[in-house]
């Protein structure tokens, strides 16, 4: 009974032992895989979620948080065109409350105005189109190069010289997404310009957002220029308002506001909003007129400025907006032709006459003049102060437009009210719907949406590594070369000291081991410049000689040659087999397993080589995959990184998958020998 308890004991003891083990071997493949697992996560991640560290991206499981980076996307990464937007005054992206109840009929109302109403392309943009923190290539970005290849062709030269552009490759095309609110920014006519609004009309309405002067005249004006506490802001200007809601943008001048409301927004409108928001009506023409008169003294100086062929000052347009609307609005005010020509001092014929233009210029002289008059001018000789009456000004937004369309619509607010569930108490209360269809757009292509930010990251490197270079091309000779090279002289060096015995093999063996104790580093410096004195560099000769030969390899084939059996080589002989044939089929043939461990590790040098293959081939159609990828890390965000790094694992991961028995083989058999 004795020895069967000592027996069980024993039993348990290793039980135990067994146990730990498993337990220890469990611990040490999680310290490996959680690392990839992160890894992995970050490949899908942007600007906003990059700082926090899961296995498993939040997005993938959790709507508000997909909800939070959609915006993210959809704002290009813009925190401040997303409070401008939804009137808002959020931090960052991620502590938004997206997710919620939002009303699908007014987004309905919303989206059927935009198809009805002509917007100008300066109004809006369109989402997914720049990602200036996460640095990434995301879906509109993409679309955008597909309908320039269709346009140009697959040549980045073409779309060169029909855009005016310089870009050096398809991975160097990106869009700078302006707000066009503030007044420096204005809207470009070039043919890059031109092409891109076409694009920006054919993106889907859920993915535009549209420009907010209400919303920028509070968020940066009156903000940041007095205090986001509301009771300071009541206080200064002798106002008494509830909330940031009731305060608004007027559409023109506000006489019955307190002086401060009038003062700032006059200052709005003259010089800090962009001009293409602020329209005149005709009133202003008499003074637009005497300040270019006073300006160019002569119409032939204008005209010589301009480009144009202004037979008088009188016809040089004043811009108004509509056209129709600002005749109908001039002639209600004056009556008739008359009556306007005796306060001003014209002689127009009808109010068809008046030189209106709807459409404010972008640049050059014009341009420059129409700010001045919206400032204020002043001549230089006479000391003449000339700028538009501020009773003549008028704001023009998108949203003012959707104000009118939908009180038009329906007759008057309370109708609006009962057919779209809302409970505005005047037409200024009126905003644009612009969230709720984002939600609905959003809830509609969530899982699209998902997949957008699986995989655009591995959808960036894959565009860099495809279409930059000849990095696929260069690697995949370089390893072929290094494999086939590592095959060859190492086993015929290791098989003349394993067969011959030469009474100096250890001493060779110990200067083939003293290489080891050297890292690439130091012998990178000898090798490049012999590889210089003999003008190999920028070749493949510079990559595949250096490493040709290598003594662990030389070492481990010797050992593992040592220790098959003489008598076959013996027999062989007696066969009358030759030294090709014992090398070739009897000790290649039979060192299978090690080759196998020799040509991963000739692969796993050459494919992850960097810092030799830059310095020795610095010709960029020389570069191999890692220089690229090296150039692309640089280039762009985290997130791009971790996802060049998982793609990059790929081929080494298969070669590893698809030899595995055979290095095991490799490691096993020499042992047992």
């Amino acid at each position: 009974m004795a020895i069967i308890s000592t027996i069980g004991r024993k039993s348990w003891k290793v039980r135990f032992l067994f146990l730990g083990m498993y337990a220890f071997l469990i611990v040490g493949g999680a310290t490996m895989v959680y690392p990839f697992l992160l890894m992995l996560s970050g490949s899908t991640k942007s600007a906003m979620d990059i700082k926090y560290f899961d296995a498993i991206p939040r997005f993938l499981y959790d709507d508000q948080w997909m909800c939070r980076k959609h915006l993210e996307g959809l704002f290009n990464e813009r925190l401040q065109d997303l409070n401008v937007a939804y009137d808002l005054d959020e931090t960052s992206f991620d502590k938004l409350e997206c997710i919620g109840p939002h009303n699908q009929k007014l987004a309905d109302e919303w989206e059927l105005f935009l198809e009805e109403q002509e917007i100008p392309t300066f109004a809006f943009a369109c989402g997914y189109l720049h990602t200036q923190l996460s640095k990434t290539i995301s879906s509109a970005q993409r679309d955008f190069k597909k309908k320039l290849q269709q346009r140009f062709g697959s040549e980045i030269s073409d779309v060169n010289a029909n855009l005016g552009m310089e870009y050096a490759g398809w991975y160097s095309v990106y869009i700078q997404v302006p707000s066009l609110l503030m007044r420096r920014e204005k809207p470009q006519d070039t043919p890059f310009t031109q092409f891109l609004y076409e694009f920006l009309e054919e993106q889907p309405l859920g993915l535009r957002y549209y420009f907010s002067p209400q919303g920028f005249f509070k968020k940066q004006f009156l903000k940041t220029q007095y205090t986001t506490e509301l009771e300071a802001y009541n206080e200064k200007h002798e106002t008494n308002y509830k909330s940031w809601d009731e305060i608004t943008l007027h559409r023109k001048y506000p006489t019955d506001a307190t002086q401060l409301e009038k003062d700032d927004w006059e200052k709005f409108v003259r010089s800090t909003v962009a001009s293409q928001w602020v329209r005149v009506d005709a009133t202003a023409l008499q003074q637009y007129h005497a300040m270019l008169e006073a300006k160019y003294v002569d119409v032939k100086t204008l005209n010589a400025r301009y480009g144009k062929n202004y037979k008088s000052f009188q016809e040089v347009p004043v811009y108004v907006g509509s056209i129709d609307e600002a005749r109908q609005r001039t002639e209600g005010q004056f009556k008739t032709i008359a009556d306007f020509n005796a306060k001003f001092k014209t002689s127009y014929a009808s109010f068809d006459e008046l030189p209106l233009d709807e459409n404010v210029p972008n640049s050059g002289l014009v341009s420059s003049d129409w700010d001045a008059f919206l400032t204020g001018y002043k001549d230089p000789i006479t000391q003449k102060f000339f700028a538009a009456p501020i009773e003549s000004l008028e704001m023009y937004s998108v949203e003012f437009n959707f104000q009118d369309w939908l009180v038009n619509k329906h007759g008057d607010i309370a109708k609006a009210n009962a057919a779209l569930g809302t409970n505005w108490s005047d037409i200024k209360d009126i905003k644009m719907p612009q969230r709720d269809l984002h939600m609905s757009y959003f809830n509609d292509n969530i899982n699209s949406l998902r997949w957008e930010f699986v995989t655009r990251n591995y959808r960036a490197v894959a565009e860099y590594m495809l279409f930059h270079g000849r990095g696929i091309v260069n690697t995949v000779w370089y390893c072929f070369l290094a494999i086939v090279t590592a095959l060859l002289v190492n086993p015929l060096a290791a098989y003349a000291m394993s067969r011959y015995r030469m009474p100096s093999s250890y001493k060779i063996l110990l200067f083939l081991m003293c290489t080891m104790a050297f890292p690439p580093m130091v012998t990178a410096i000898p090798s490049f410049i012999m590889l210089r004195q003999f003008n190999l560099l920028n070749t493949f000769y510079a990559l595949i000689l250096p490493g040709m030969a290598n003594g662990y390899s030389i070492f481990l084939l010797k050992g593992f040659f040592d220790s098959l059996p003489q008598e076959l080589y013996e027999s062989a002989q007696l066969d009358g087999a030759n030294e090709w044939v014992l090398f070739w089929q009897i000790t290649m043939g039979l060192s299978k397993p090690i080759l196998a461990v020799i040509a991963l590790n000739a692969f796993t040098a050459a494919y992850s080589n960097f810092m030799f293959a830059f310095v020795v081939c610095q010709d960029r159609d020389m570069w191999t995959l890692m220089v690229w990828l090296y150039e692309l890390q640089q280039q762009s965000g985290q997130a791009v990184m971790y996802a060049s790094l998982v793609v990059a694992a790929i081929p080494t991961f298969l070669i590893f998958l698809f030899c595995q028995n055979i290095i095991m083989r490799g490691i096993v058999v020499p042992s047992e020998k």
